[in-house]
């Protein structure tokens, strides 16, 4: 079989910080956040990381004083970015990461890097971040993604693939495990940023209709708003509010991204849950769909290129299937839930399009969707549904 060359590489810039000023502004706040003694150093490594679409991922060396002996362990700064790098979010809410992050850890088990300071003001970096211990562990790749062969994951066995399918989808019973989470997660519900509705879901889907509305009008993008609107994504928002379901049982803290190119592994197991920029409270069929559906557009891409990619993992019905088993909670239909996704994922791409033009990595297209490399999926989705 003939197959097409894989698409242009799809990372992009994520930061205009100078890794050097960067290290020594978090060295001089060591010197006070820090006992008195400690001495800090520190070294940052290979820059602003590329890996994610969302915050800036920082490695970093830091060196200190413990008993007369100097130590040095690594660690990863997770920081807001820039008003001026554009954004993918309107708006980061790091202690909040910090705080899910916590309390999943000690409320689940659920494997988080272990946590260790978080600056809230913006002073030091100019804009929030906290850091947390580096962990050691392998990523299902994003780029190229781990559906396109030749990596860690597309290579394993079935039997490897199936043991690290049902361990992930093991996060989310244990964070969706999690008693009380209304209370405990109170500060995750999108009410708290402003988002109105009669139950959680209602709230959520407010949230992502400000979302894009946010990537289409903001000032810092290139063009104008109606250069930006998407038409697919209208579609999918006018099907969702018109089919909103029904909530049924309490909330749950949702991780939001949900998907294993945000695990690390070890041996087919989770070392490392990570990115919880879009943590909150709603239904559990909305880290499941997002786990699915996030495989699906992996598996999409790979299609439309003539590879034969994965298509017997993360199925819907197995993923559906394996959460019944481990909660003895049967999922409702997730094809509402899918369409979210489908939202969700273009006005990521949206922005994360606008930021490589700001930083000339693509040109500006004409069409606003022709960035969605999800464009096919979410079309059929849309129209099996009639929207």
């Amino acid at each position: 079989m003939t197959q097409s060359p894989p698409p242009p590489d799809m990372t992009l810039q994520r930061s205009s910080r100078d890794a050097a000023e960067m290290g020594e502004r978090l060295t001089a706040w060591l010197v006070d956040a820090l006992p008195p003694g400690a001495e800090p150093q520190v070294v940052v490594h290979d820059g602003i990381q590329t890996n994610g679409m969302s915050s800036e991922t920082v490695l970093l060396g830091v060196s200190i004083l413990e008993d007369g002996e100097r130590i040095t362990r690594e660690y990863v700064a997770r920081v807001a970015p820039a008003a001026g790098d554009l954004p993918v979010f309107p708006e980061y809410r790091l202690t909040d990461q910090y705080d899910a992050m916590r309390l999943a850890g000690e409320l689940a088990g659920v494997p988080v890097p272990p946590l260790w300071l978080n600056e809230p003001t913006g002073t030091v970096l100019g804009t929030p971040f906290f850091l947390m211990q580096r962990v050691d562990g392998a990523v299902p790749p994003d780029v190229l993604p781990y559906t396109f062969g030749d990596n860690w994951l597309f290579d394993a066995e079935p039997t490897q693939q199936r043991a690290l399918q049902r361990r992930s989808v093991e996060v989310l019973a244990r964070l969706h495990g999690i008693g009380a989470a209304a209370t405990t997660f109170a500060f995750l519900d999108p009410a708290v940023t402003g988002h109105t509705g009669a139950t959680t879901l209602a709230r959520n889907l407010a949230k992502t209709r400000a979302w894009y509305d946010y990537a289409v009008n903001a000032t810092d993008a290139p063009g104008t708003p109606a250069d930006r609107r998407s038409p697919l994504i209208e579609r999918g928002l006018a099907w969702l509010e018109a089919h909103l379901p029904a909530e049924a049982g309490e909330p749950v803290l949702v991780w939001g991204d949900a998907r294993i190119g945000n695990m690390m592994y070890r041996e087919f197991t989770p070392v490392a849950v990570l990115d919880w920029e879009m943590a909150t409270l709603g239904p559990r069929e909305l880290d499941v769909a997002w786990m699915v559906f996030a495989h699906r557009v992996f598996q999409e891409i790979a299609g439309m290129l003539g590879l034969p990619g994965m298509p017997d993992f993360l199925r819907a019905e197995d993923v559906a299937a394996t959460y019944a088993e481990l909660t003895g909670i049967e999922l409702g239909d997730l094809t509402w839930y899918q369409v979210h996704a489908g939202v969700l994922w273009g006005c990521v791409f949206l922005r994360t399009s606008a930021r490589q033009i700001h930083f000339g990595e693509i040109e500006k297209p004409e069409d606003p969707e022709a960035v969605f490399h999800h464009r096919p999926l979410f079309e059929r989705l849309l129209d099996e549904v009639g929207a």
